[in-house]
């Protein structure tokens, strides 16, 4: 008896991006002749009143654990390496040479023009830069998952630089200058008029601090979500066209090109986003910064 292949069951690509894009206690392993899962330990969980919580590292957590080690690892070979070479006097090359370019570049183009007198926040600016682009790029490989495209993860990324924002802001212009940026101070105004419109102001002020890191969080989040989601629905055209015309090497070699365009696009994306939250963080920093002027 012949088999309908539209009647035949298919695999759910709703379920599938899911799968791949959210967090979870388990690693899905697939390669063409081998397919595990990794089951992570889960710890008890802690009740506090009738809130439940549980602390066990996800999937997440662990890429993030090897992003930092890679970042501290790159840096760690690099940093050795260029001792060996100024020891000699030679010019740095190679693996050392490249990360050292892209730390200055970082270094030159991100932080000091946007902070003055900023060398004391380019280490930050730049393990921020380095720590989300290893974090984009674990999400393109195969077998990987990307913890920016968790808004926990970016968003405690974002309340770190609030948090520096603010503190190092209130440390540079004292008590004073920094309740100036909260109530700010309105010219060609009478005394009475000028308190009034500084209170009125302060709510905006404040809404103004809190959707910077906000906007830090989201705009991440949602360019490294949206890109994984397009490239494992593309794959799922394979299974849903295939199925229905029984073309699947033709629909399977358009879609593969289709998605290899969209891993080289994203790529591109990874770095850019790890650009972007670098600037911004470092343009938020020196706003603050002067905003005694």
């Amino acid at each position: 008896m012949m088999i309908d292949p539209s009647q035949e069951p298919g695999p759910n690509i709703g379920e599938m991006v899911l799968h791949h894009t959210a967090d979870a206690w388990t690693i899905p392993i697939d390669f063409p002749f081998y397919h595990t899962t990794i089951h992570l330990a889960r710890w008890p969980d802690v009740h506090i009143g009738s809130v439940t919580l549980n602390f066990s590292p996800t999937k997440h957590v662990y890429f993030m654990l090897l992003a930092a080690l890679l970042v501290f690892l790159m840096m760690w070979i690099a940093g050795r390496q260029l001792q060996k070479t100024r020891q000699t006097g030679q010019h740095p090359r190679g693996f050392s040479g490249a990360v050292e370019a892209a730390v200055l570049w970082v270094r030159n183009e991100l932080v000091l023009p946007n902070i003055p007198h900023g060398e004391r926040f380019a280490p930050l600016i730049v393990a921020l830069f380095f720590f989300v682009l290893f974090c984009n790029l674990l999400g393109l490989i195969p077998n990987g998952s990307s913890p920016t495209g968790n808004l926990a993860v970016t968003a405690a990324l974002a309340i770190l630089v609030f948090l520096v924002i603010e503190v190092a802001g209130f440390i540079k212009l004292g008590p004073k200058g920094y309740l100036g940026t909260i109530f700010p101070h309105v010219d060609g105004l009478p005394p009475a008029g000028a308190m009034a419109m500084s209170i009125a102001m302060a709510p905006i002020e404040l809404i103004s601090k809190l959707v910077k890191p906000f906007a830090l969080a989201v705009r991440l989040f949602g360019n490294m979500t949206a890109g994984h989601f397009v490239i494992l629905s593309l794959f799922g055209i394979i299974f849903i066209f295939g199925r229905i015309s029984g073309l699947n090497w033709a629909i399977g070699i358009v879609t593969a090109a289709l998605v290899t365009a969209m891993m080289l696009l994203e790529l591109f994306v990874a770095f850019l986003q790890a650009y972007v939250f670098a600037l911004l963080s470092a343009v938020f920093i020196g706003l603050l910064q002067e905003e005694h002027h």
